[in-house]
């Protein structure tokens, strides 16, 4: 069951990944169907009053064929709050299973207290009932957006000092980047060289802990494929190897022909995964 469990929320998290700039799209769209049938009432209500609709001036049965146009109006309207409630239901079961991996990672990792855990982040942001919408624009940028004022000169520090050997300082300057630039360009990979460094102290379920964020932070992301490797790995020499079997299957199958890829099958065959 824990392997199915981990197995589901892989599965999810491409859907939670998007699930702010799919609901801010579904609201639009409701937003222009309420505009359109507006309209529509009031083109068809200007319609029959002038009488175009007896005399044929509008074009044969027009009454007819705008009774045609406001059902399909209504259809449209009713499945667009559909599929936002199912994106909904998707988050809410991600964010789910995402803290019950967390729970068990605290469970192996000493000094670990799961009391203390808190509340998991709602995957996409936002409240666990209603995916928040997209509200900020950060505008175009080297990387794809734009960095924080002093951002880039963190980043470098904390990797200037992984590169020093100093891992614990390391682990702690990217773990505070993370903190002050949550949803940065350079938050995953920060999230990803902390995991480094905490493989490196032999902290390897913190690290695990690590790898998942960054992957989480951004499952469609450059760093993505090393991230959910390096988790699949670090849960493997945790002895969770059912876990560690299915997120090292799941790096095949989402980032098939990388190099992220070739070392997950190797691993695989080292746990004796079948």
């Amino acid at each position: 069951m824990k392997a199915l469990r981990l197995g589901l929320v892989l599965a999810l998290l491409p859907l939670a990944a998007v699930a702010q700039d799919r609901t801010q799209t579904l609201a639009d769209i409701r937003a222009e169907l309420s505009g359109l049938a507006a309209e529509f009432n009031a083109l068809k209500a200007e319609l029959v009053s002038g009488g175009a609709a007896a005399t044929g001036a509008a074009g044969g049965d027009a009454l007819q064929r705008m009774d045609t146009i406001e059902a399909e109006l209504s259809r449209l309207t009713a499945r667009t709050e559909e599929v936002e409630l199912k994106l909904n239901r998707v988050v809410a079961d991600g964010t789910n299973r995402i803290g019950d991996i967390e729970y068990r990672l605290c469970e192996v990792t000493e000094g670990c207290d799961v009391t203390t855990l808190g509340a998991t982040s709602v995957l996409g942001g936002g409240s666990a009932s209603v995916v928040a919408p997209v509200v900020t624009d950060p505008g175009p940028a080297a990387g794809g957006a734009e960095l924080a004022v002093s951002e880039q000169a963190d980043f470098d520090r904390a990797k200037e000092v992984l590169g020093t050997g100093d891992f614990r300082g390391a682990e702690a300057l990217f773990a505070t980047f993370a903190q002050s630039y949550p949803g940065g360009p350079l938050t995953q990979e920060a999230l990803f060289l902390r995991g480094e460094a905490l493989t490196n102290l032999g902290e390897t379920s913190n690290a695990a802990r690590a790898y998942l964020d960054a992957f989480t932070a951004a499952p469609e992301g450059p760093i993505a494929p090393d991230a959910l490797l390096k988790l699949g790995q670090g849960l493997g020499t945790l002895g969770q190897v059912q876990e560690a079997c299915v997120t090292l299957g799941e790096v095949g199958v989402r980032y098939s022909g990388t190099a992220a890829a070739n070392q997950a099958f190797v691993s695989m065959q080292g746990l004796g995964c079948q």
